[in-house]
């Protein structure tokens, strides 16, 4: 593919705009509020998993570590299988339906009584949209040379949050009106309906990005077991990451911020369920405030970047983040909420855009096989997930406080600070 290539950079970033609506309708908007709503009482929280009396918040929680951990332990060898046939986008396109439909499953759920199907489904579509993530961030070093990388990835990310905005908001206006339009359940048949567009949505956008995406740039012809070949080039990544200590320093750091990163955004709208008590439309709005100053967010840390380094945009986005943490547990009520949701925004952005396009700078230029070092990263990430929303879960069963659970983010960024601290990271200047 010719580099830097406008209509393949939008393209591929029509990727972000599709798949991001799982993220945000999913993940931190309208799921996790209708998810709670119906599997509480006035009386309990604790809802039947087969035969097992758990926390609702709790087995989200555990639902989603769980997803992730399945994802870290099969993306390794999938993208060396990737890198060895040149078809990342047959992969792409396998998590993408598997995601979609399963988003789609979610509108069959409809009380505390199906909360097995709905753990199931959620940890399906997890799957998808995080499988995929490996191989639509491979294709970054394929489409934009190093100095044009976080202003590159900062698009597909910030695509991503207008897309997923703009359906939120459509299914929004769908539900607040559910009399005018004939339903009389409070909205709940609507609500159960825009999980049905997510899949929609993010079926029909992908087609766009798998029309300009090039397979196999590389022109790799596979021979003999694909499988064991796939392992093989997956192992010759594996040691040459060995050798590369800004790799692995930059994977530490990024292991531990990263927790605290993706647990805020998949546990915030719980967060304000559960302790401030807010009314579902409020932490839509708090969701949305998020989402919006994100778009500015990571064009700002891209600039910040260009002038400055990758590296003291994100030292200075990790102190941040700290500072939310600590801010986080002293909030008593919505209007802290709201103002600490605005510097989440503005942080959230840069920081997901910015460790994308940092990695991609990290590697070699002279290697194709661009699938299996992005696995790494993608684990890195998995298993930060996995570790940052299992603790907070774990947390508040032993400790009975949610707060507890926040306060101990904050450790986690710091120790991200020292490995960033630590790492070698070059400053390519951009190109005008």
């Amino acid at each position: 593919m010719e580099l830097n290539n406008p209509k393949i950079i939008r393209a591929w970033g029509m990727y972000d705009w599709a798949n991001s609506v799982y993220s945000l309708v999913i993940t931190s908007a309208i799921f996790p509020i209708y998810y709670q709503s119906v599997t509480s009482t006035e009386d309990s929280d604790v809802v039947d998993f087969f035969g097992f009396e758990i926390v609702n918040s709790v087995l989200y929680s555990y639902g989603l570590s769980f997803s992730f951990l399945v994802v870290a332990a099969i993306l390794p060898l999938l993208s060396g299988v990737a890198d060895y046939s040149g078809k990342k986008k047959l992969f792409l396109k396998i998590f993408m339906y598997l995601g979609a439909i399963s988003c789609m499953a979610l509108y069959l759920f409809q009380g505390a009584q199906d909360v097995e199907l709905a753990i199931i489904a959620s940890i399906m579509a997890s799957i998808g949209y995080s499988g995929g993530l490996v191989f639509y961030d491979a294709f970054l070093p394929e489409i934009a040379t190093n100095d044009r990388m976080d202003k590159v990835s900062a698009k597909g990310y910030s695509l991503g949050y207008i897309g997923s905005v703009l359906l939120l908001i459509i299914n929004l206006a769908l539900i607040m009106n559910h009399e005018a339009l004939g339903y009389d359940d409070q909205g709940g048949e609507l609500t159960r309906i825009s999980f049905l567009t997510v899949g929609l949505w993010w079926i029909g956008f992908s087609q766009i990005t798998f029309k300009y995406l090039q397979d196999n740039v590389f022109g790799r012809k596979p021979e003999g077991k694909i499988w064991k070949e796939g392992y093989k080039e997956l192992l010759k990544v594996w040691n040459a990451i060995k050798e590369q200590a800004n790799i692995k320093t930059f994977l530490l750091s990024f292991f531990f911020y990263n927790m605290g990163v993706q647990t805020v955004m998949y546990l915030a709208a719980t967060f304000g369920s559960k302790e401030l008590q807010l009314e579902a439309s409020k932490l839509i709005i708090t969701v949305l405030i998020i989402n919006l100053v994100a778009i500015a967010g990571a064009f700002l840390f891209a600039k910040i970047s260009s002038i400055r380094g990758n590296k003291y945009s994100l030292k200075t986005m990790i102190l941040i983040w700290i500072f939310i943490c600590f801010g986080a547990y002293f909030v008593t009520n919505e209007y802290h909420f709201y103002a600490l949701a605005f510097v989440v925004g503005m942080v959230m952005g840069g920081i997901q855009s910015l460790s994308r396009a940092t990695f991609g700078k990290l590697i070699p230029e002279d290697t194709i096989d661009h699938a299996s070092y992005f696995s790494f990263y993608n684990v890195t990430y998995m298993l930060s997930v996995v570790f940052g929303t299992f603790s907070f879960g774990f947390i508040e069963q032993i400790t009975g406080d949610l707060r507890n659970s926040v306060l101990a983010l904050a450790a986690f960024f710091i120790i991200g600070l020292v490995f960033l601290i630590m790492a070698n990271i070059p400053f390519v200047k951009a190109e005008k």
